[in-house]
């Protein structure tokens, strides 16, 4: 009995902890929060002179990450909302809303009056009811100097069938936050984690809440059981059987005065409702077998065909006190629910190329080291490595991986030994964070993000696609050459006019110059 109520008071000591550093953040963000308002409020009223829906075709999107690539439910299309983009010297925000069609391969912007204000590091969700509907809350604009930060906390829903949108206001929701993960689950949707920065101080959180897509109301969740740490940038998918997994993220704590420690997490956990419980949820702690991907952060997580979660990308940061140095990825990993197993997504290569190369090799144990084609008998993913030469100097490095042939969508079984016939495969998306998913039709989309060069900032604008199926080659849709990206050495100095002129740069029609704010980093 007593170490149950220690335990408990323990408990509640973490708690009191939590809201005085909410508080300590709030106070000290408040006033940041109403320079930025007026920001905002300028570009809403640059929206607010829209009065009709415009839909034009255009050229593909301008680079940019942390946006959203949603699936439409009824059509063949995806819906880019949002994102950022940094050009060395100022971030851009954009509210723009694109729609891109598969069948046809072509972009259409479509403008719609009263839309939400510029933001990046949102959540979007799709639901069907309603000939669909795209839901989408949070996220952050920031001044043009990225010294000040807004995290909304605000909710919008886009009707996808009379191309509107509209705020629902709903007491008893999350605070204001960045870089959460949000999933549709059954008639609600499902909210976790995030973080809210200010220029002193950060929190990162670990809460749950449910919208009522039915009554349109907001509550807490208090599941039971020890669940993830605070965190953001994490997994959020939902199991076949009902459950929500969380996986990964990223957070970070002051070690010491203006000194912070960054963790990339790699647990995973199960919420899920009690048996017979209608109301009551639970966490449970998650071992899943299987080759895992390596500890990481900026990843990003689509469905995949067989209720499979697809794992993309991020970045591994390298964190000394005076230097940040990171490895990005373009590998694939499934997680598979229902065998609580992660699967590598190796390709195939085209049928016509199969020939020469033959794997006989087990499973390799977890983070094992796997040998280049050519070597005794084995197998493994072959890195090709260019280098381009910016304007500035300085040398990008883009380092592709050509997986091993096998199929994720087909895992191999763990006593599987028979050699398989191995292809060659052509080089898909660059190592990027950030980036945006969508599966249509079994089909992979992957859109954007960034990588980095010393101090130089790529951000992407190219597509790409991979059927999931066939799991042989990626295709190119948009292509994009890093070289001709413009990037302008930080100065030493603004003075606000000038930033100011920097986050408007034209009228509302202009978007890609017009709207502006921080780079959003690891942990979205």
């Amino acid at each position: 009995m007593g170490k149950k109520g220690k335990k408990e008071k323990k408990g509640r000591g973490a708690e009191k902890t939590a809201a005085k550093m909410e508080k300590k953040v709030s106070k000290r963000s408040r006033k940041e929060e109403e320079d930025l308002e007026a920001l905002i409020a300028h570009f809403q009223t640059l929206d607010a002179k829209r009065t009709q829906t415009v839909e034009a075709p255009c050229p593909p999107p301008s680079p940019r990450l942390n946006a959203s690539l949603s699936v439409h439910p009824e059509k063949d299309e995806l819906i880019l909302f949002g994102g950022e983009y940094f050009n060395g010297q100022k971030t851009f925000l954009y509210n723009e809303l694109y729609v891109y069609n598969i069948r046809k391969d072509t972009w259409t912007k479509v403008d719609i009056p009263s839309p939400p204000p510029r933001r990046s590091a949102h959540q979007a969700v799709v639901v069907p009811q309603g000939g669909g509907q795209l839901w989408v809350f949070g996220g952050e604009f920031a001044s043009p100097n990225g010294e000040q930060f807004y995290h909304y906390k605000d909710l919008w829903v886009l009707h996808l069938a009379t191309k509107t949108w509209e705020q629902v206001k709903s007491t008893g929701g999350p605070s204001g936050r960045s870089g959460h993960r949000m999933v549709a689950w059954k008639r609600q949707l499902i909210l976790f984690g995030g973080f809210h920065e200010s220029t002193r101080d950060y929190i990162y959180y670990n809460d749950v809440y449910a919208f009522n897509l039915d009554t349109f109301t907001w509550s807490r969740l208090s599941p039971s059981g020890t669940g993830p740490t605070p965190r953001s940038g994490c997994q959020m998918s939902v199991t076949p059987q009902g459950g929500i997994i969380i996986y990964g993220g990223y957070s970070k704590q002051r070690v010491k005065k203006d000194v912070d420690k960054g963790t990339r997490h790699s647990d995973m956990f199960l919420l899920k409702l009690e048996d017979g419980r209608e109301d009551k949820w639970v966490w449970t702690r998650m071992n899943p077998l299987g080759v895992k991907p390596t500890p990481r952060s900026g990843f990003s997580v689509a469905m995949a065909p067989n209720h499979q979660t697809l794992f993309f990308g991020g970045v591994c940061d390298e964190e000394e006190e005076e230097s940040l140095a990171g490895e990005f990825f373009n590998d694939l990993f499934f997680y598979d629910a229902t065998r609580n197993r992660w699967f590598e997504g190796q390709l195939k290569g085209p049928k016509s190329e199969k020939k020469k190369c033959r794997r006989g090799r087990k499973e390799e144990p977890e983070g094992g080291s796997k040998p280049l084609c050519g070597g005794a008998g084995t197998q493994g993913p072959v890195q090709v490595v260019k280098e381009v030469v910016a304007e500035d100097g300085t040398v990008v490095t883009i380092k592709q991986v050509l997986a091993a042939p096998g199929s994720a969508g087909q895992p191999r079984s763990e006593d599987e030994d028979s050699p398989e016939e191995a292809g060659s495969s052509a080089p898909g998306p660059c190592p990027r964070s950030n980036a945006m998913l969508a599966v249509k039709h079994g089909v992979l989309y992957v859109y954007g993000g960034m990588f980095e060069a010393g101090d130089r900032q790529v951000t992407l604008s190219d597509l790409h696609c991979l059927d999931l199926h066939r799991m042989e080659a990626w295709k190119a849709l948009v292509e994009m050459d890093p070289e001709t990206q413009e990037w302008l050495e930080e100065t030493d100095s603004e003075d606000d006019s000038e930033e100011a002129e920097g986050a408007e740069g034209g009228d509302e029609d202009e978007d890609e110059d017009e709207d502006s704010g921080e780079e959003s980093g690891a942990e979205d």
